[in-house]
Parts: C-alpha cells; structure tokens; sequence
C-alpha cells in the first residue's frame, strides 16, 4: 500500500466532505492508476442493500414530485455552487483515480457545473403542447410529469460527469436517483455524493423542503448492478459502458416493461477531404485518439483519408503521435495518462498484433515505464496504417489506437464512416460546402453526432449526446433529452355542455 497515494486520496476526500469511515475499513480496493496504488478500501453495498435504496428513493419521489420545478431546480443550483467552489480538489480527485491529465480531470468537473446551470434554467421551460381538438368546446394539451427513480450506472472513463448529466435533469424533473458508479472509481463517487449532500442542507437551510435519499449512492461490483437493472421500481435505468453490457442490460429493463437509457461503444471516424485545412485536421485528430489515453467512448479510432493528401497526413500525424509526451498525468506538458489497469494494456496489445496480421503497419503502442511502478499500465499512442477495414478495425478497443485509412470518393469515404456497429461520433474536416452538406446529410453520417472541422471527441452540454446502432440509442445532456426523465400525459378538457366522440362516432342513449 502506497502511502503517499493514500495520504493524497484522503487529503482531497476530507476536503470534499467525505468522512474517513467511508474510505477505508471496506473491502472494495480504490487503486489509482497513476502508479497503481491502494488510494482507499471503500465498503460495497449488496443487492439487498439496493433493495432497500430503492424502496428509500422511491418514497424520496412521492414527496419530491409534488415540489414546483422551480424549487427543484434551486437545488440543483446550489449543487452547481458547491462544484463551482470544490472545483479544484474535485479534479485532483479525478485525475488521481480515472488518470486523466489535469486540463481533462478540471473539464470533467466544468462538463457538472455546465449541466447544473442547463437544468436550472429548464426547471422553467419543462413546457408542454397545447393541441388543437376537433370537437367543439374543447382542449386538448400535453403535460409532462415526474417519472419516478432513476438509476445510474456509469463508467470509469468519466466518473463523475456522466451522473452529473443525468442526475441534474432528473432532479429539476422531479426524480430520485440511485447512482451505482464503476468499481474503479468509487472515491470521486463518494466525493460527489458528499458535495450534494452539502448542497442539500444549504437548500433546506433555506428554509426548502426536501426528502431524505433524493440522491444515493451505492459502490459495488456487479451484482449491484444488477439488482438496480432489475427491480421493477426503477422507472429508467440510464447505463453507461460497452456494448456488451448494454446487451445485458436492454434485456432485463425490457422484460419488466422499464425505460432504458442506454450510452455505449462508440468506433469514431474522421473524414480528411483534399480541401481540408492539415494544420486543423492534425490538431482535432490527436486530441480525438489519444486524449484521455484513447479511453473515452468518443475518442477518434480510425482516420479516413483522401488518397492525394493520406501520405502528407499520415506523415505529420506520425511526426506528432511521436513527440507526444506520455506520463504522470499531473506532470506539466504530459498529454497521455495511463491506461486504466492492465487487462486495458492487454486488450490494447491484442488489437495490435490482430491489425498486424491483418496487413497492418504499426507505429507506437508499446508500454512506457513511468515512475518505475509496477503496476501503473502506460502505453506509447499507436498509429496503424491499414490496407482495409479489417474487423480488428470495426472493433472498439478502449486505447490510443488510430487506424488510418484511405478513399477515392465521398461516398466511398462515408461508406466506410458508417460501416461499422457503432454509432455514436463522427467529423469531417473539408472547406468544400458540399462535401459538408453532404456529410451532415440524411445519407452522410449515420451517427448521433456529426461535426463538420471539428474532431469526434469534447462535447458540449448543450446538445443531446448519443448515438445510434451497437451505440444504443440514447440521448443524454442538452436539447430535449429531459424527456426521458419523464413521462408524458395527453389531457383533453370539455368545456362545453355537448359530449361529441371524436371520429364522428354517435352512441346516442
């Protein structure tokens, strides 16, 4: 056990609020992977203990529904107040625990502030339709209601904010939340949970009111999971991780009739046309795959190039993905963190030798020793020149891997954009205006975002993130993706003395 490492955890976790009772005496091992370190021995719930959480939360959404929105959402302001001042320690945190360089860690907490401010001003725009009747003296509307409790299952890659996205609108939408966050970032979740929970007694000191358990917390390994995805009182389950687990899940919330929210694998493309702007393509590329150490579901996988420009392109994208600088994430000037655990590394040198014997040619990708930890998982960004798009290719691998590959013609270039399972980012990097409408065109990308000389990775809150196919459909954040949150009710008002049926129906007595 590394002192420092722990002695770093516990500084930050008492600073946010977090009682030391919470990080240690457990059994569930909290490991940094910056030198993979025991940063705390958090305690792990049960399923019985989600049982219990959810039966807590939903009588916490009995109270919570009947609350105005717009007090809802001065809760969430007040969150948004306690981020804004624990900014600081709160990235520390993250970086320390999910690895990612300091600028992204900071980021992570700005993407909460962000969506706490979206919120509170939808606690005042959560409108409906008023619809036109055909029947005499009579109204018809659309009312959106309070859905009931939200479970969260998120990833280890954005540890914080993607809760965050969901907690916020859930709140402002009148919902409970249980959050089960991923086995290897338990302590950022314990920090976020204590800053609500700051946040939380300044609202009802205040003078609001508020139930207990609008916001819990469950760290575990699967099987928590698991009795969340399945308990019939948890009216959405928003999911966050690969494919493979939302295979797992969909199912299951299906099979009681439950909502599912389900953000998953992404295998992100960038089309470089002859016109493009190198200087602004190369800058958006290397930030799309290798950011994040290529761990995040929007990370740019595979380049798609025109033949009269791949070389030049290819040559600076080496030149560049050679000077980049890998290490301490905490180190000025570093640019790659560590992968997140071994079996990451693993994966990420499995996909290598299969692009190899696939025709590919490699450059990069191999471990980097850092600060002489054993196990602290570093890897050199890699750079494959492919001869196709081989099914190593079509493939999500959690790692900075870019595979690079080359076109004749647009439709070419978007066929082999959409040709994979995936569907979650994408860009085109051109200054021809027809390249770009075509992208952005119903028979351009098939992706739930589309940029045009931007890269795939950095969205905005503002609008709803998501994708389509293996990807999974849902829509989080911005726009109207607060629909999700809850549920819609058609109300039809008769003011008049008459009683027609609609459709001219008569059943006169």
């Amino acid at each position: 056990m590394d002192d420092a490492g722990m002695s770093t955890a516990h500084t930050l976790l008492t600073t946010l609020g977090v009682p030391e009772a919470a990080f240690t005496g457990g059994t569930l091992r909290a490991r940094s992977p910056i030198d993979g370190s025991t940063t705390g021995l958090v305690h792990a719930a049960t399923p019985a203990d989600v049982t219990a959480a959810v039966g807590r939360a939903h009588a916490a959404f009995l109270a919570w529904r009947n609350t105005p929105a717009p007090r809802r959402g001065e809760l969430v302001r007040l969150f948004g107040a306690q981020l804004r001042t624990h900014k600081a320690a709160l990235a520390a945190l993250v970086t320390l625990e999910a690895g990612k360089v300091s600028s992204e860690g900071e980021g992570e907490v700005q993407e909460m502030i962000d969506i706490c401010d979206f919120a509170v001003g939808l606690s005042r725009q959560l409108h409906g339709l008023t619809i036109a009747s055909e029947r005499p003296g009579h109204r018809m509307m659309e009312q959106w209601h309070p859905l009931g409790v939200v479970g969260v299952i998120s990833a280890f890659n954005f540890p914080v904010a993607v809760w965050a996205w969901n907690a916020a609108l859930a709140l402002v939408c009148g919902d409970s939340v249980v959050w089960k966050p991923s086995e290897k970032t338990p302590l950022t979740a314990l920090a976020t949970q204590a800053l609500f929970d700051a946040a939380l007694r300044d609202f009802r000191a205040a003078g609001n009111e508020a139930p207990d358990d609008l916001s819990q917390l469950l760290n575990g390994l699967a099987p928590v999971g698991e009795a969340l995805v399945d308990d019939a009182r948890v009216a959405l389950v928003s999911a966050t991780g690969s494919t493979r687990m939302g295979r797992a899940v969909g199912p299951r919330v299906a099979a009681r009739f439950g909502r599912c929210l389900l953000e998953l694998g992404g295998n992100n493309a960038i089309i470089v046309a002859p016109t493009a702007d190198l200087d602004l393509a190369v800058r958006g590329i290397l930030f799309g795959a290798y950011g994040t150490a290529g761990q995040r579901c929007t990370t740019t996988r595979r380049v798609i190039a025109h033949a009269s420009i791949h070389d030049e392109l290819a040559a600076r994208l080496e030149r560049a993905r050679a000077s980049l600088q890998v290490g301490d994430p905490r180190t000025p000037g570093v640019l790659v963190g560590p992968l997140v655990d071994e079996t990451a590394f693993n994966a990420m040198q499995a996909a290598l030798d299969q692009a190899r014997d696939q025709g590919g040619t490699v450059a990069g990708g191999a471990r980097v020793p850092v600060g002489g930890h054993a196990d602290a998982w570093y890897a050199a960004p890699a750079l494959v020149r492919m001869p196709a798009q081989t099914v190593v290719v079509q493939h999500e691998t959690f790692a900075p891997i870019l595979y690079l590959l080359t076109y004749a013609s647009l439709d070419e270039a978007i066929a082999l954009q959409n040709g994979v399972p995936q569907g979650l980012s994408s860009a085109i990097f051109t200054n021809d205006l027809r390249e770009a409408e075509a992208f952005l065109a119903a028979s351009g990308s098939d992706c739930g975002i589309a940029n045009v000389n931007i890269g795939t990775s950095g969205a905005e809150i503002g609008g709803a993130f998501g994708g389509e196919k293996e990807t999974g459909g849902g829509r989080e954040s911005g726009s109207d993706a607060w629909k999700n949150y809850m549920r819609r009710a058609t109300n039809t008002v008769n003011y008049s003395r008459a009683l027609p049926l609609a459709q001219g129906v008569k059943f006169d007595i």
